[in-house]
């Protein structure tokens, strides 16, 4: 499954695709049934999680376990905190098993190392025991670099701007996905931490997980999205008109192929008379049709069969010493036209490890012959929001997220009302911000406050922060506060930089450092500017792989406020072009502040705004 930025959707979801909207285009057909019948699907579903919520649950009502992924011991720690405040003040449903799996120690495995990884865990917890049961494993193991406010906490933890106490992506997942564990036989679903699936079908189906092998959902998209995605390549299907639910079984699995593939494996579809079937008497959008589009891939569910036969693979091979993909390298292996040679392709790779393409081959092998059932639904959408750019856009000027899920242009915050006549809005949740505030649409303020007369510019992300006085922050700022152990003492740095930053853009030499930019400015000026000297001693970490990411330049503090105060000037000092030193503080890269958080106190924080929020509303009642 891709990282990249999409929308996919059919029928008004139809119109989407087939008139290649890219990015972030809504639909006009949002007031059509299809549309209509979306938000309401979603809806229901998070009014029924809402129901669940603080609840114990029956065997069989909702999952047997919910695991989270995570990539190291620190991260494994944090979800284990935050899963356990959320079962204490009852925003989960209850008599579940919670877990979270952490990857082992050294190189980087992959969400398909991480599956594997995550079978052994339950294999040592539950012995034969979890044959039986339904479980969703939720990958959650990066480090967020494309969105660095999430670095922290976790993907998964990322917090939505709607409902009282305010939705994170975890809660939103479990929502989605409730009718799923009543309909499925035992095995596990697996899924990603940053991205949305919403799906309507009809009011008495449900989509069901209860053939052998594996299991897919497929959504309709543009030929340019199936780019960057799975494709899936269909069997032949003998009915001609569009139904949101269909179950297809699937020739061959494609991996981010290129158009040409596309056409080369028949995997390209043309509409089957649905301006007939789905339109027949309906007002139609002026919308320009392109008449192809393929199902591109989002989540995907293994048997347990299927889950042991690669947990024995696991057991036999040891230690993995390169990474998997959990969609290309398990999902290419199935259906009956799939071939060996994708094993070979490594262009999509981050880092080729010597032993790749033998464990892909393995890989192959094992899993030939398994079927690959896909669930297609027609009226879906797919929305992925792990970049900076997915956020703000989505959080702030998508009208169709918007519209489906009820997002809040204030969310559980105190700040005075937004005009409703702005279309473009900024975003605030679980924040506090002074009457002399103002806030630039485009912009998400979360987990802050903001005192009086500071102003936000447009297109910013602020996270955790505290402004106490009087502060600009620049357009296109990225502002996120974490809380620090350090020798045993309480400490605060604030990461600040430009939302449009590649954190993981990296080079080899010091005399490459030229290369990199921050805040739109060549680094090179930036370090002049802030009196820093070009040394190794300016980087953390791996010495051959220089990024902003693992960057010493920001300073540590022994105040929320002044860390904020400190790394607001060294920003504004590359926008004026004048000198702010850097020389006489403590300086951390964003790799060593994710070493030394404090999770509980950035928990802690949070709740002191919740509790503030919360008492001034009961004060207005």
């Amino acid at each position: 499954m891709s990282q990249g930025a999409c929308v996919r959707c059919l029928p008004a979801a139809y119109l989407e695709v087939l008139g290649g909207l890219g990015k972030g285009e809504t639909m006009e057909a949002e007031s059509a049934p299809a549309g209509r019948s979306l938000r309401e699907a979603t809806q229901r579903r998070l009014q029924r999680f809402s129901e669940l919520r603080g609840k114990s649950m029956a065997a069989g009502e909702f999952w047997d376990i919910v695991a989270i992924t995570a990539a190291d011991e620190k991260q494994e720690l944090a979800y284990k905190q935050q899963l356990s405040e959320k079962l204490k003040k009852k925003e989960l449903p209850l008599g579940v098993q919670y877990h979270v799996f952490v990857d082992p120690a050294g190189a980087k495995i992959g969400n398909g190392g991480s599956t594997l990884c995550a079978l052994r865990c339950l294999e040592k917890l539950y012995g034969d025991e979890w044959n039986s049961f339904t479980i969703l494993l939720i990958h959650s193991g990066g480090y967020s670099q494309r969105l660095p406010s999430a670095s922290a906490l976790g993907k998964i933890f990322t917090a939505l701007p709607f409902g009282s106490p305010i939705y994170q992506m975890l809660e939103l997942k479990l929502a989605m996905y409730i009718d799923f564990p009543s309909h499925m036989n035992p095995g596990i679903l697996i899924t990603c931490a940053d991205d949305i699936e919403l799906y309507s079908i009809g009011e008495s189906e449900f989509i069901r997980f209860d053939k052998p092998g594996f299991t897919a959902l497929a959504h309709p998209s543009s030929l340019t999205v199936g780019t960057t995605h799975g494709v899936f390549v269909l069997e032949p299907f003998n009915h001609l008109e569009y139904r949101d639910l269909e179950y297809r079984s699937c020739h061959r699995f494609l991996h981010k192929p290129s158009i040409e593939e596309m056409y080369e494996f028949d995997a390209v579809c043309t509409p089957r008379n649905f301006f007939q079937q789905e339109f027949a008497g309906r007002d139609m959008p002026s919308l320009k049709l392109e008449p192809e589009y393929v199902y591109t891939d989002s989540l995907f569910y293994m048997d347990h069969k299927t889950a042991k036969k690669l947990l024995a693979f696991y057991e036999k091979i040891g230690t993995l010493h390169c990474e998997i993909d959990a969609y290309g390298d398990f999902l290419q292996a199935l259906g009956p036209g799939a071939t060996v040679e994708y094993t070979k392709n490594t262009s999509n790779v981050t880092k080729e490890e010597s032993e790749l393409v033998d464990m892909r081959q393995r890989i192959f092998h094992l899993l030939k012959g398994t079927p690959l059932n896909v669930v297609v639904l027609n009226n879906s959408k797919f929305y992925h929001i792990g970049t900076t750019e997915e956020y703000l856009f989505h959080f702030t000027a998508d009208s169709s997220l918007k519209s489906e899920l009820g997002l809040q242009s204030i969310a559980f915050s105190l700040f005075p009302s937004i005009p409703e006549y702005s279309t473009n809005k900024p975003c605030i949740i679980q924040s506090i911000l002074d009457s002399t505030c103002s806030v630039t649409p485009g912009s998400v303020v979360e987990y802050s406050r903001l005192g009086p007369d500071v102003s936000v510019g447009e297109n910013c992300i602020i996270s955790g922060a505290y402004v106490k006085t009087t502060a600009v922050l620049p357009a296109y700022s990225f502002v996120c506060s974490l809380s620090l152990k350090m020798n045993g003492h309480l400490k605060y740095s604030t990461m600040a930089c430009g939302v449009q930053d590649n954190l993981k853009k990296n080079v080899k030499t010091l005399s490459d450092v030229k290369l990199l930019q921050f805040f739109g400015v060549c680094f090179l000026s930036c370090l002049d500017i802030w009196n820093l000297k070009v040394t190794e001693e300016l980087f953390s970490g791996n010495k051959t792989c220089l990024s902003l990411w693992n960057a010493r330049i920001f300073p540590v503090c022994s105040s929320l406020s002044d860390s904020v105060t400190t790394s607001l000037k060294m920003l504004n000092a590359v926008q004026s072009k004048s000198t702010f030193s850097l020389n006489n503080y403590k300086l951390l890269s964003i790799e060593e502040m994710l070493f030394y958080k404090d999770i509980e106190d950035m928990i802690t924080y949070r709740e002191q705004i919740f509790l503030e929020i919360t008492l001034n509303r009961k004060q207005s009642d």
